[in-house]
C-alpha cells in the first residue's frame, strides 16, 4: 500500500478555538464583501454591456465561493461534534454570522444587476425564453455561448436565487420585511438545532421497570445516588431509546419513555410555529400561494399538487395493509397481555409498536435481533462495507493510524486533523483500474457523547472542485452516528436495522467522495432534496441481498459468517409491517406539506401544530396515543424534535418517499440480478454519483437508466400494484 501512503492533499485541520472560529467567520465574510464591492465598482453594464461576461463576473465569485467553503463548512461543523461546549457555542455564532452575511449578499441589487446582465448577454435568457421546460444540457450551454452545462446551470440558478431572495420586490417596506424574515429564520434554525444537539435529559428507572431491556444497554447507563439510589438514568439517545421501546416488558415504562421523548425539546415548540408563519409570510410576499409552492418549484416534483397527489395515492394504496398489520399486532398484544396477566384494552398504542413489531419478528420468523447483532460487530462490519464499495466503485480505503496522521498533518500533530479521539480517518483512493488517483478523506464518528448531533447523518466537511489553475481540490466527508459504545465484555454490536442505517449514510459519504464537479456548490450530495436520498436508498438493497449480508458478517467471538438459514429468515422480514413503516413516513411527509400549504395566513396562525401532528399520525398510521385514554391531543410535541423540517427538508420531507421511486427503479433495472457487477458499479459512479448537482437530476437519471424513470419497481417492491 506504499503507493497510497502520501496523499497529494493534506487533510483539513480542526484546531479552531472559540476566538478563532468567530474571527475566521468574520474574515471570510469580509473577503467576499470586498470582492463583490470590487466587481460592482469595476464592471458597469449600463455603460458597457459587453463587460458583463461570465469570466469577468461569475468566475471571481465562484473562485471565492470554492475557497471559502474549505473553512466555512468546518467552522459550522464544530457545533455538531465538538466535545467542548465553548467551541460548539462559537461554531453556532460563526454560522449565524455567515448565514446573515449570506442573506445580505443574496439581496445585493448591485450584484444582481451584474449577474442579470451576464444572463442576458450569454444567450441563456433567449434560449430559456423559447423553451421554458427545456433542461440545461451541453448543447443548450454551447448555444448560449457558455463553456459547459454546469456553468450554464450555475448562472441560471444564481440569477434566480436573487429573485427568490426578494429582489423581485420593490425597494422599501416589503423588501426590508423579507430580509428581516430571512434573518430571523436563520436564527430559528440555529437555535432549534442547538436545542436538539444539547438535549441531555432522561428518566430514572428501577431495574424492575426496565425488565427485558438487554444487559448490553443497562451496563452503559449511569447509576443513581441519593434520591435515585437503585435506579439507572435512561437518556433519549438512540442507543438507549430504541432498545428500551423494543424490549421493556412493562407498558408503563415504554409509555413514559415515549411521551417524555416527544416532549424533550419543548423550547422548540414556539420556534417551530414562528418558522412556519414566517415562511408563509415570505412566500406570499414573493407572490407564491404558500411556502411549499416556493420550495418545490426548483425540485424534481415542481408543484405541491404533484407531491400531494403522490402522497395521497400512496396513502390510499397502503391504508388497507396498515389496518391488516395493526389487527395482527393487536392479536399478538392480546395473547401477550393474557400470558403476563396484564390488562388489555383493545388499543394498539404508539409505545406498543416497536415492542410487538420486534416480538412478531422473533416469534413468527424465529429471528432474535440481538443474536443477529452478534454477527455484526461495528469495526468488522465497517471494514466489510468499505470492501463492498471498493469492489463496486473501484475505490481503496486506507485507515490512518497515529503515525500516518502525524506524518500527513499540516502541523505535524496527529490530533490536529480530528475533532475527537473517537474519530476514525481514511484516505480514499482510486484503485489501479480507475487510475490510482487520490479521491479524498472519510471520517467516521460513530458513538454518542454529550452535545453531539443525535441522529445519523453525513456531513460534507470540505467539498471538491476545480481550482483556478485547473488542478482539483479533493473532498473530506464525515459520518456522524450514534451507535452503542463497546462495553468491557463486548464490542459495539449492530442490529440489522443499524447495519442498514450505516450503509445508507456511508452511501451519502461515497456520493460525496465520488463527486467530480467544477464548482463546490454542486459537489456530491448537493442535489435537489427530492433526489438526494435516492443513491443511498438504492444502496440499502445490498443489506438485504444474501451474498452481501454474508460478506458483511463476522461473529464477534467465533469470527464465523452468519449461517444461510439465519440469512433466509432475515431476508423474509424485509417487508414485515412495511405498510406501517411507510405510513409513518407518510405522516411526516403529509404533516410537512400541511403546515406549508395553508389556504390563508390566518388559518396558519390558528393552527395548533402539536394537535395536527398527533391527529395526522393517528389518522394516517392508525397508532393511538394518550388521546385514546381521554387526554387532550396536544399531549406531545413531536414537531419540536423534527430537525428535518427546520434544517432544510421543509416542504421536502416527501423526498424520502419520492426518492424511493428512483432508487427502486435504479436497483431493479440495473443491479438486482448482480449487485456486485463492477462494470455497472463504475458506470453508476461516473454517471450518477460524480455529477452531484451539476446537471438536472432528471437528466442524470435518464442517462443512467436509458429512459425516463418509472414507479413500477417501487410499487412492486411494496407489494402494491403499479
Amino acid at each position: 500500500m506504499a503507493k497510497y501512503a502520501n496523499p497529494p492533499q493534506a487533510p483539513p485541520l480542526f484546531t479552531g478555538t472559540k476566538e478563532s472560529i468567530v474571527a475566521d467567520a468574520k474574515a471570510l465574510c469580509e473577503t467576499t464583501r470586498s470582492l463583490l464591492d470590487k466587481l460592482v465598482a469595476e464592471i458597469k453594464p449600463a455603460e458597457n454591456p459587453e463587460a458583463a461576461t461570465f469570466d469577468a463576473v461569475m468566475h471571481p465569485q465562484t473562485e471565492d465561493e470554492n475557497v471559502s467553503s474549505l473553512s466555512a463548512r468546518i467552522l459550522g461543523f464544530y457545533q455538531y461534534v465538538s466535545a467542548d461546549s465553548a467551541l460548539r457555542d462559537a461554531s453556532t455564532e460563526a454560522e449565524k454570522i455567515m448565514d446573515e452575511f449570506g442573506i445580505e449578499c443574496g439581496m445585493r441589487e448591485d450584484v444582481f444587476r451584474l449577474v442579470d446582465a451576464v444572463y442576458k448577454n450569454s444567450g441563456l435568457a433567449d434560449s430559456k425564453e423559447k423553451d421554458k421546460e427545456r433542461l440545461i444540457d451541453e448543447a443548450l450551454a454551447q448555444a448560449a455561448g457558455l463553456k459547459n452545462a454546469e456553468s450554464a446551470r450555475l448562472l441560471e440558478r444564481e440569477r434566480k436565487s436573487y429573485i427568490r431572495n426578494g429582489l423581485g420586490l420593490p425597494e422599501g417596506e416589503k423588501r426590508d420585511r423579507f430580509k428581516a424574515i430571512k434573518m430571523r429564520l436563520s436564527q430559528i434554525q440555529i437555535a432549534f438545532q442547538k436545542n436538539l444537539n444539547e438535549e441531555n435529559g432522561g428518566i430514572w428507572f428501577t431495574d424492575e421497570e426496565l425488565d427485558g431491556v438487554p444487559t448490553d444497554v443497562l451496563d452503559t447507563l449511569e447509576r443513581g445516588t441519593d434520591e435515585n439510589q437503585g435506579k439507572v438514568k435512561l437518556s433519549f439517545k438512540y442507543p438507549d431509546l430504541f432498545p428500551t421501546l423494543k424490549f421493556a416488558k412493562n407498558p408503563a415504562t415504554r409509555k413514559k419513555l415515549f411521551i417524555d421523548n416527544e416532549n424533550k425539546c419543548n423550547d422548540n415548540v414556539p420556534l417551530f410555529k414562528e418558522a412556519i408563519l414566517l415562511r408563509d409570510e415570505a412566500a406570499r410576499l414573493l407572490g407564491y400561494p404558500d411556502h411549499a409552492s416556493f420550495r418545490i418549484e426548483d425540485k424534481m416534483a415542481k408543484t405541491p399538487k404533484t407531491v400531494l397527489d403522490f402522497l395521497g395515492d400512496l396513502k390510499t394504496r397502503l391504508a388497507p395493509g396498515g389496518v391488516k398489520e395493526i389487527n395482527h399486532l393487536l392479536e399478538l398484544k392480546k395473547k401477550d397481555s393474557e400470558a403476563r396477566n396484564i390488562p388489555f384494552d383493545g388499543n394498539y398504542y404508539l409505545w406498543d409498536h416497536r415492542f410487538y413489531d420486534r416480538m412478531m419478528v422473533e416469534e413468527e420468523y424465529s429471528i432474535d435481533e440481538n443474536a443477529i447483532a452478534e454477527y455484526f460487530p461495528l469495526t468488522t462490519t465497517v471494514a466489510a462495507m468499505l470492501r463492498i464499495f471498493e469492489q463496486l466503485f473501484g475505490l481503496v480505503f486506507v485507515k490512518l493510524n497515529a503515525d500516518d496522521r502525524k506524518r500527513i498533518s499540516p502541523t505535524g500533530k496527529a490530533e490536529d486533523i480530528s475533532w475527537h479521539e473517537d474519530v476514525i480517518i481514511f484516505s480514499v483512493w482510486d484503485d489501479a483500474g480507475e487510475g490510482d488517483g487520490f479521491v479524498g478523506y472519510l471520517y467516521l464518528d460513530l458513538h454518542p457523547r454529550n452535545g453531539k448531533y443525535g441522529h445519523a447523518a453525513n456531513f460534507n466537511i470540505q467539498p471538491g472542485f476545480l481550482r483556478a489553475d485547473g488542478t482539483r481540490h479533493y473532498p473530506a466527508t464525515s459520518l456522524v452516528c450514534n451507535f452503542s459504545k463497546p462495553t468491557k465484555t463486548k464490542p459495539s454490536l449492530l442490529k440489522h436495522d443499524e447495519v442498514v442505517t450505516l450503509f445508507h449514510e456511508l452511501g451519502h459519504g461515497i456520493h460525496d467522495l465520488a463527486g467530480r464537479t467544477q464548482y463546490a456548490r454542486f459537489h456530491g450530495t448537493s442535489t435537489v432534496r427530492d433526489f438526494v436520498e435516492a443513491p443511498s436508498q438504492m444502496l440499502e438493497n445490498w443489506c438485504w441481498t444474501p451474498s452481501q449480508i454474508k460478506a458483511l458478517s463476522n461473529h464477534w467471538e467465533s469470527n464465523e459468517k452468519i449461517p444461510d438459514d439465519l440469512i433466509e429468515k432475515l431476508v423474509a422480514t424485509k417487508h414485515v409491517n412495511d405498510a406501517l413503516f411507510n405510513l409513518r413516513q407518510l405522516h411526516f411527509g403529509l404533516f410537512d406539506m400541511t403546515v406549508h400549504t395553508p389556504k390563508t395566513h390566518e388559518d396558519l396562525e390558528k393552527l395548533d401544530a402539536s394537535e395536527l401532528y398527533n391527529d395526522l399520525r393517528a389518522k394516517i398510521a392508525g397508532l393511538k396515543g394518550p388521546e385514546a385514554e381521554g387526554k387532550p391531543n396536544t399531549w406531545g410535541n413531536g414537531q419540536a424534535t423534527f430537525g428535518h423540517l427546520i434544517g432544510g427538508y421543509d416542504a421536502g420531507y416527501y423526498g424520502y418517499l419520492s426518492s424511493e421511486v428512483y432508487s427502486a427503479d435504479m436497483f431493479g433495472s440495473v443491479f438486482k440480478t448482480d449487485p456486485m457487477n463492477k462494470n455497472e458499479g463504475r458506470r453508476y459512479r461516473h454517471t450518477v454519483l460524480e455529477k452531484g448537482g451539476s446537471q438536472d437530476e432528471m437528466l442524470t437519471l435518464e442517462q443512467f437508466l436509458g429512459r425516463k424513470p418509472s414507479s413500477e419497481a417501487f410499487y412492486k417492491e411494496l407489494g402494491l400494484d403499479g
